[in-house]
């Protein structure tokens, strides 16, 4: 082939080219959005945002607008379909299909997560005293999802005499859970309900009353904590708002069982209240001041509490101890004081142990307490680098504890331990 033969091939070519882009940039001409001045003059700036009305997630102009990006997206991508499918069906062909959670035991019950083949959602069980007894299925998420083009489950809880389950649906994918109540002994789901919540609730020791924290519609920040006795929906009650936008607030249970726990939390400051839970109707007491740059956590045992703190510059962490009913700072006592070498990132308080989780040269240690004689060890990992972190403590009054451990050669694992040998 000469010179100019092949010079008029790639001008053919370079030809065919154009044509065919110019049509493909014609087909997939993205789609083009509307600018709508918006100026916002805050802390001395003024800030221009032109696509702010793109918030509003029910105006038709919105969702005309996404429906014709998505239609884009799919013109622009169907050529790599058969891919995605090929890519799709290896990864799911990688994961098990009929897999189990590591079941744990809490108040006389064996509890897990399971899924089965064919299903796509989580099946909620349990077993009572023994994992050889009967399994009761508490919720089966792929019956309940049906007719839902999306749907997720939100935090289980089940009230102290294990009678009744409350627990959180999403159908939208906002993360504006609705709780739900179910009678465990009947299988009755009730038909109270209550709308824009995290999708957890923590409950009183009179197994009525239950406590769950509600969300601003608009930003979706958990701002209000609420109780409410079950079977009585006019019971309702707010019983604290978090007016600082920068924090966040929620309630949980200690792992004692005695104190119901309302948090509030921002990047660099904490803050506590405290009600006993055989008086769920009664008032939380702050635990102590809040003071802005005071981080601390707080973890429940006996007649006292351990209090993880940075208090006194302490940048890594001190455990003090104060009397459960004297918890201003004032009455705290140092346990265990600041180390500049070693964070201290956690504590878990059971009836007869101390579990401190640290870290020192970037690796974890995990070091258990005797709290009758005030021996104590580190638990020993032989790998140079890994992972080891406390998981799934749902009992008080036991002498196991429970860590998940890995390493660049140990998968993912869960490991109970006796912490009294």
């Amino acid at each position: 082939m000469n010179l100019k033969s092949t010079i008029l091939i790639l001008l053919a070519f370079s030809a065919f080219q154009c044509t065919m882009d110019k049509e493909n940039k014609q087909v997939l001409a993205p789609p083009t959005v509307a600018k709508h001045e918006n100026v916002f003059n805050e802390h001395g700036h003024k800030r221009v945002d032109n696509y702010y009305w793109l918030n509003q997630r029910e105006d038709t102009a919105v969702l005309d607008y996404l429906n014709a990006e998505n239609t884009y997206l799919d013109e622009a991508m169907k050529h790599t379909n058969g891919l995605q499918e090929k890519l799709y069906d290896e990864i799911v062909g990688r994961i098990k299909k009929d897999d189990s959670s590591v079941p744990y035991f809490k108040n006389g019950y064996w509890y897990y997560t399971k899924y089965v083949k064919g299903g796509e959602y989580p099946i909620y069980c349990r077993k009572k005293d023994s994992l050889d007894n009967d399994e009761e299925i508490m919720l089966d998420g792929n019956s309940m999802a049906e007719g839902y083009s999306y749907f997720a489950i939100g935090g289980l809880s089940v009230s102290p005499n294990n009678k009744i389950l409350a627990y959180g649906v999403d159908t939208v994918s906002r993360r504006k859970y609705t709780l739900h109540f179910k009678n465990l002994e009947t299988g009755e789901v009730l038909e109270e309900t209550i709308p824009t919540t995290t999708g957890s609730a923590s409950w009183g020791n009179d197994n009525e009353t239950i406590f769950f924290t509600t969300k601003d519609e608009n930003t979706l920040r958990s701002d209000r904590v609420h109780r409410y006795k079950v079977g009585q929906p006019d019971s309702q009650e707010e019983i604290y708002f978090e007016a600082d936008d920068t924090f966040y607030t929620g309630i949980y249970k200690s792992l004692s069982g005695k104190f119901l726990i309302l948090w509030s939390g921002a990047t660099l400051t904490s803050d506590y209240r405290i009600l006993n839970a055989d008086n769920p109707w009664g008032e939380f007491t702050p635990f102590t001041p809040r003071v802005r740059g005071h981080e601390y956590n707080i973890e429940h045992h006996e007649n006292e509490f351990y209090i993880t703190t940075n208090k006194d510059e302490a940048t890594n962490f001190k455990l003090m101890v104060a009397p459960d009913n004297q918890t201003e700072v004032s009455n705290w006592t140092e346990v265990i004081a600041h180390n500049p070498a070693t964070l201290l990132e956690g504590v878990t308080a059971f009836k007869e142990y101390l579990v401190l989780e640290e870290r020192t040269n970037g690796l974890n240690q995990i070091r258990v307490r005797n709290l009758t004689s005030g021996e104590e060890h580190y638990i020993k990992f032989e790998e140079q680098a890994y992972m080891a972190y406390t998981t799934g403590n749902r009992e008080y009054n036991t002498n196991t504890l429970r860590f998940g451990y890995q390493s660049m050669t140990t998968p993912a694992s869960t490991f109970d331990y006796d912490m009294a040998t």
